[in-house]
Formats: C-alpha cells, sequence, structure tokens
C-alpha cells in the first residue's frame, strides 16, 4: 500500500508539472502576414491579442481524403458600435478557397462581447487539374479581420481564438492520382557550405499531419475494392457449380 501512495503521489505531481508545459505549447500570438502566419496544429487552439482593423493569419497543415473545419471566435471590447468580421482561408498558392457551409462573415451587434465565425472547406482532393480551384493537400492559410466598423472603433483592443478540425471523408473522396509534393511554400532560406562554394536552400514549413504527408492513402475505397472482387469471386464459383449440375443427366 505504502508503494502505491508513494506512486500515486508522484503521478499526481509529474501531471501537476506537465500540465503548464502543455498550456505552453499553444501558439498565444498570430501573424501579420502569409510570410508570418504562426504556425497550429490540427486540434490544437490558438489564442492571439490584437486591435480592430488588423490581419491576423495562423496557417495548418491539410492532407488529402480530410474536410477541414475552422472556427474563430473574436472577443470585443464593452463599448463599441455594430462590426463586421470575416474568416478566410487560402491554399498553398494562396487561392482563396470557397466555404463549403459555415458563417464565415458575421455581424456583432453593438457592445456585443463576442462573435463567432466558422468555416468548412470541401474535401482535399490528392491530385487536380491544373486550371481547377480544388482544395489540394499541403499548407493553408486562415486570415481573420474585421470588414465593417466605425472609425471611433478603429484600435480597440480585441482577442481570437481559432481552432482547426478535420474530418476523414474516406474512400468516397479518393481519385486516381496525387501530387509529386504537398504545396507546402518555403519559410525561411537557408545557407549551404559545399567544396564549390556557399549556396542557398529553402527551407519548408514544419507543419505536417501527424502521420506524415498522404498519410490518408489507406482508405475504405480499398476494402470496398477487396470485398467487391471476392465477391465477384464466389458469384463465379457458385454460377459454374449451378451450370454444372444442371447440365448432368439425370439419373447420373
Amino acid at each position: 500500500m505504502r508503494i502505491t501512495r508513494v506512486l500515486g503521489a508522484a503521478l499526481v505531481l509529474l501531471g501537476v508539472a506537465a500540465g503548464p508545459a502543455v498550456a505552453a505549447d499553444a501558439p498565444t500570438e498570430a501573424g501579420t502576414s502569409f510570410r508570418t502566419a504562426t504556425e497550429i496544429e490540427q486540434g490544437q487552439e490558438a489564442t492571439a491579442s490584437g486591435s480592430a482593423g488588423d490581419y491576423l493569419y495562423w496557417s495548418f497543415p491539410a492532407d488529402s481524403g480530410s474536410r477541414p473545419t475552422v472556427r474563430a471566435t473574436v472577443g470585443l471590447p464593452q463599448a463599441h458600435a455594430a462590426e463586421t468580421w470575416q474568416l478566410d482561408v487560402y491554399d498553398g498558392l494562396r487561392r482563396r478557397q470557397a466555404c463549403q457551409y459555415g458563417a464565415q462573415t458575421r455581424t456583432a451587434a453593438r457592445d456585443a462581447s463576442s462573435v463567432e465565425l466558422a468555416c468548412t472547406l470541401r474535401t482535399v482532393r490528392g491530385w487536380s487539374e491544373p486550371w481547377a480551384d480544388d482544395p489540394l493537400p499541403g499548407t493553408y492559410y486562415v486570415r481573420l479581420t474585421v470588414v465593417d466598423l466605425t472609425a471611433t472603433d478603429l484600435g480597440l483592443p480585441v482577442s481570437a481564438t481559432v481552432e482547426v478540425s478535420a474530418k476523414d471523408i474516406g474512400g468516397s473522396a479518393a481519385v486516381d492520382g496525387s501530387l509529386a509534393q504537398p504545396l507546402v511554400p518555403g519559410i525561411a532560406v537557408q545557407p549551404e557550405e559545399s567544396e564549390e562554394g556557399s549556396s542557398s536552400s529553402a527551407v519548408l514549413s514544419a507543419i505536417e499531419p501527424e502521420d506524415g504527408w498522404s498519410s490518408g492513402w489507406w482508405s475504405d475505397r480499398w476494402v470496398w475494392t477487396a470485398a467487391g472482387g471476392a465477391l465477384a469471386a464466389l458469384a463465379g464459383i457458385g454460377g459454374y457449380a449451378l451450370t454444372r449440375g444442371s447440365g448432368r443427366p439425370q439419373g447420373a
């Protein structure tokens, strides 16, 4: 019993010590442009403080077969006039992506304490035609800003909370093709030394899905394909057996 109590106390102390470290991992600021966007993981809640009129940017990874949803809550000052906020999502090529559903733009009533926004994208495809505007695997950017407010409210302090989640659509969204590389822009240039002299190479963004890119290559499409093949084989064997049995002479 004494050993159990000691272990229990140690686990409690370990949990208390680990608690602040986990909380500290959540981003507490936002970027001011695409290049300085704060990187966040799916399922991670990010917070930031700013002023009405600022552009706040975050970025997150999205792989093929997933349907990302971005939710944002803007905390407003105690006294303000009616103002309209908007949540935009861009892909790795900085193409603005349409929201399949969700309140992307909302107007906060006078003196409202907060306003909530949401945007659910279309399912990310593994491959697409060059002229199409389909969501593709790679980095996605979130931009949050006010689009309509009075001059007296410009610059008032606001707070923002952003969270990204994704639903795995599965084999119904699978396509015959994939990108050679995800659309992940370079975020810096790193110098390299070699025998021929110094050179530089682009450093890609550090964020990626938990299981790596193209982690969704296995889907229920493979299961249904295998099951369909097995059923077709069984049907062929059954048909052959019935045909052979019906062809035998009676009394044989």
